[in-house]
């Protein structure tokens, strides 16, 4: 139960491989605040990571343990990452890019992708995840943790979303919902197989309306949705592809709550019989960003040294710090993000 005076929440949290860092951080600073009582989040691929790992944290010792908790993973994954061949080039670490576009192990990995697939091999990749994900998350205590979790994976088969709710979770759960294909096989759960939760839902809205009592969304996008020029270099291009593919479901449910709006004003409200259809009207959305993210290439997703993640986590606290600043107010009372801006194209 909320204390009084504190407002309900729900988070949606973007994934993004170590650019999940940002989350982090966002996260981080938000748990300091006592007024914000966190209801639900949706998470996809690290963004599902952040949510359970809060969320364990949290059904242990509330807010702290929330953000001790955050903070071991995102260590452990650091550390895991040190056995990687991945690499800067030495002109990226003396220009202090983070990028691993000059990486020759990552230059051969990337172009082998395209020609080779996971099941060419016979062991497939091992996800180093699911190693700290059995040590950092206690499942049977996560299915009975006060804040709703819903994280997305991909179906391979029927190519739509599944939602993995607080007693469906598992180490295979959040792995599918991590699970790339050109790296990793599919995660087979319920004899169904499945792939990386932002083909779907970067993150899903829809249960967040539906299942929580939160009136207010906090969205933590890390994706840029937005760059300016068209970019030229192979490299490039595919970088924006991933994009705009793993925004554009998350862009339509906005745009869905955007005309639901629209529409409960057109009526001036008279007529509420849909109370789904009011709901959705009726949700307040806020978003947390950094231009700092559009800085940074797809892959340094992959870069999980601890400078860098620091780095991330850092930014993603002042972005939280300056969001509550100049929107704390609003959270309760009113959206923050202006949805209408997503209909100009229409």
């Amino acid at each position: 139960m909320a204390l009084p005076g504190t407002v309900k929440i729900d988070l949606a949290l973007q994934g993004g491989g170590a650019h999940g860092a940002f989350t982090w951080g966002v996260l981080d600073r938000l748990l300091e605040e006592e007024w914000l009582d966190i209801d639900g989040i949706s998470g996809t691929s690290a963004g599902a990571m952040n949510a359970a790992v809060l969320a364990c944290g949290y059904a242990a010792d509330g807010a702290p343990g929330a953000r001790v908790a955050l903070e071991r993973f995102w260590r452990q994954v650091s550390a895991a990452a040190s056995l990687s061949p991945f690499r800067r080039g030495p002109w990226d670490v003396l220009l202090g890019r983070w990028t691993l576009d000059q990486s020759p192990l990552f230059l051969a990995f990337d172009l082998a992708a395209r020609v080779f697939s996971p099941y060419d091999f016979q062991s497939g990749q091992s996800n180093p995840l699911r190693n700290i994900l059995s040590q950092q998350i206690n499942f049977e205590a996560l299915r009975k943790s006060p804040i709703r979790l819903f994280i997305t994976a991909t179906n391979v088969r029927t190519g739509l979303a599944r939602i993995f709710r607080n007693e469906d979770l598992s180490a295979d759960a959040l792995l599918a919902s991590a699970c790339l294909p050109t790296m990793y096989k599919a995660v087979r759960i319920d004899g169904e197989d499945y792939w990386d939760g932002g083909y779907t839902g970067n993150p899903t809205v829809t249960p967040l309306v539906r299942e929580c009592e939160s009136h207010d969304t906090i969205l933590v996008q890390i994706n840029p949705v937005e760059r300016t020029g068209t970019p030229r270099s192979a490299r490039e291009i595919l970088n924006r592809l991933n994009e705009i593919s793993f925004n554009s479901p998350l862009l339509k449910e906005l745009r869905m709550i955007a005309l639901l709006r629209q529409s409960l004003s057109a009526d001036a409200g008279e007529n509420r019989a849909d109370l789904e259809t009011y709901r959705w009207a009726q949700m307040r959305i806020h978003r947390i960003t950094s231009t700092r993210m559009t800085e940074l290439g797809s892959s340094s997703k992959l870069n999980a040294e601890w400078a860098f993640l620091t780095l991330l986590r850092d930014e993603g606290r002042a972005a939280a710090s300056l969001f509550l600043e100049q929107h704390g107010a609003d959270i309760g009372q009113r959206s923050s993000f202006d949805l209408n801006q997503l209909l100009e194209a229409w």
